[in-house]
């Protein structure tokens, strides 16, 4: 059982929400999304809608990249 499923909270600053996804720091932080000086980040549905739409393109490009 994850930290997810035992009710973590949002790591954004100034969300209390439930978190739905814990992702890499580094990926989230390059997204623009604020943190703070978290290890893992955890992200609400909100926050992790809009980290997706922040990355669409850099997911793109990786997916050309190594499709072949």
């Amino acid at each position: 059982m994850g930290k997810v499923a035992k009710g973590q909270h949002c790591s954004v600053v100034g969300c209390n929400a439930d978190a739905i996804r814990s992702i890499s720091p580094d990926k989230v932080a390059h997204s623009g999304i604020n943190i703070g000086n978290a290890r893992r980040a955890y992200l609400c549905k909100p926050h992790y809608r809009e980290f997706k739409k922040l990355t669409r393109k850099d997911r793109q490009l990786d997916k050309w990249r190594f499709s072949g």
